[in-house]
């Protein structure tokens, strides 16, 4: 990052001479005084940092130029609170300076600084994937990158090749296993059939089957807990009724103990991100969103949901410990709870990626049409207490599209005590629309400091 704490008084006493040997002869600064002066930022102000910021990048023009002028901006900027900053020290002055954001002729409002990161995932993934804030309203939210899900403390999660039978993966495969002239012992699970095709793609019919579960779950069984994990009082220690779960469609992929290779068209998930996306602000009042920066056809996969894998119980302690911070949507792992006689609490799982996560925990609701869809993975583990989470285009999406996902919240539920947040999808079928505004964002919410079952983790996979 170029600094500007060289910038002083001696070159502001040269800019008349300075600026007028540049803007005559290099169309280069004028092009960039056309650009600030957009902002009504005066030359006199814009000379000075230019000449600085060419100076320390050596005369390089491509790191000034980038992004119209960002790094430019951004400069004039910080080099005015910093002044200003300095002016209230020297006065002993204890009140912070709040500079104006420039506004434009239209009378919009332009925001004062622009985010723009790189890589978010700091290299962990196969692609880059960029941060922008068009917007400029909101710090770039703190949380670790993971790539991978990882256990936080007590969750129960074993995972072991000797547990892996011989009839639970396709130990005498090669290659490709969709090339192959039968479905191997993977396929077993998607009735005998591969879930995806040899493009990679999630198939049409599996898709259309899952959105259906999910549209109309009373039309598909359910299962219900003797103890439900979700029903629990944890003041009380006693427990409610099940709702039910959904005995949701999984998809096996292979995995280490089969004999295929890593380019085999049923490890799709495990293969990792393979899109070019973009995390950015939104101007709709939804916060940070992700969005495709390429055309994606109907079944693609975008990314798995990454986070911390917590017991329900570790979850709601978390919640009571920092009922006044911002929290992402947490996902509970019960699509399977039904196989479990007797579901300990170590085993009853959920994602949240609140301190630690990846991607997806920027992926915005929205009711009804969303252009996304969460399947249940199975990969290194059979027996599913664990499982992945992974998110599928449910239509072709046009690149810049926002990409969203339904967390199938009812609105209308009045057992939470406080609902997890006004909706502003700007769905014509939003379940919210009788709540006009909001100040909250659709993937972040309040933490709720005391509820028998946690504000949105079911509904989330119902």
């Amino acid at each position: 990052m170029i600094s500007l704490s060289g910038l002083t008084s001696s070159v502001e006493s040269d800019l008349d001479m300075q600026q007028a040997m540049l803007t005559n002869k290099d169309e280069k600064v004028l092009k960039a005084l056309e650009r600030t002066r957009q902002l009504d930022i005066p030359d006199e102000k814009t000379m000075p940092v230019l000449m600085k910021l060419l100076e320390e990048a050596g005369g390089n023009w491509s790191y000034i130029k980038l992004d119209n002028y960002t790094a430019l901006v951004d400069a004039i900027y910080s080099v005015e609170d910093e002044n200003k900053q300095s002016e209230g020290s020297s006065n002993g002055s204890s009140i912070q300076v709040v500079q104006k954001q420039p506004q434009l002729s239209n009378g919009d409002r332009k925001r004062k600084y622009k985010s723009r990161i790189a890589d978010i995932t700091k290299g962990s993934e196969s692609v880059k994937i960029p941060l922008v804030d068009d917007v400029g309203s909101e710090a770039v939210p703190k949380f670790t990158y993971i790539p991978h899900n990882i256990v936080y403390q007590s969750a129960y999660l074993h995972v072991s090749l000797a547990r892996i039978s011989d009839e639970d993966c396709c130990a005498n495969c090669k290659g490709n296993c969709l090339s192959a002239d039968f479905p191997c012992t993977c396929a077993r699970e998607t009735s005998g059939e591969y879930a995806y095709t040899k493009e990679g793609l999630l198939k049409e019919k599996f898709l259309d089957t899952c959105l259906k579960m999910k549209k109309e779950p009373d039309s598909f069984p359910k299962v219900y807990c003797k103890d439900c994990p979700l029903e629990r009082d944890h003041d009380k220690g006693t427990y409610g009724k099940c709702d039910g779960h959904l005995i949701r469609k999984f998809i096996k992929e292979c995995w280490r103990k089969c004999g295929c290779d890593m380019q085999c068209g049923n490890r799709v998930v495990q293969r990792g991100i393979r899109c070019q996306l973009q995390v950015y602000f939104t101007q709709e009042g939804k916060g940070w969103g992700l969005r495709t920066l390429q055309d994606l056809p109907k079944g693609t996969f975008i990314c798995e949901y990454i986070g911390e894998i917590l017991t329900n119980t570790e979850l709601y302690d978390r919640n009571v410990r920092s009922s006044s911070e911002r929290h992402t949507y947490p996902v509970t792992l019960d699509a399977d709870w039904g196989s479990e006689k007797d579901l300990k609490d170590e085993e009853a799982l959920c994602l949240d990626a609140t301190i630690c996560g990846n991607v997806a925990r920027f992926i915005n609701h929205r009711c009804e049409d969303a252009n996304m869809i969460d399947i249940p993975i199975e990969i290194e583990t059979p027996d599913r207490h664990y499982y992945h989470i992974a998110f599928f285009t449910l239509r072709d999406v046009k690149a810049m599209d926002e990409l969203t996902w339904d967390y199938m919240i009812d609105f209308n539920d009045k057992s939470h005590p406080v609902k997890a947040f006004r909706c502003c999808c700007g769905s014509e079928s939003c379940r919210d629309r009788k709540i006009k505004g909001s100040q909250g964002k659709s993937i972040e919410r309040r933490k709720i400091v005391s509820a028998k079952k946690q504000q949105g983790e079911k509904e989330c996979l119902r």
